[in-house]
């Protein structure tokens, strides 16, 4: 299954897709608004899958009202 070995993104690769600062898309995980996997070292790394459903709008990197 391919699924299985899906490509975990740096936040730099995030931030580049987004055009924002790596600092933002920190932060973004740091709110919630976007899961991280954390790697043995301690860095944050974001599926791909998950960042560009963001991109495509799917999941909104705003507030949800109501949560």
């Amino acid at each position: 299954m391919e699924s299985t070995s899906e490509r975990l993104l740096t936040p730099g690769e995030v931030a580049a897709l987004f055009r924002v600062d790596p600092k933002t898309v920190t932060r973004w995980a740091a709110a919630g608004r976007i899961s991280s996997i954390r790697t043995p070292g301690g860095h944050r790394r974001f599926r791909e899958s998950e960042v560009h459903a963001l991109l495509r709008g799917e999941e909104p990197v705003g507030s949800h009202p109501g949560h």
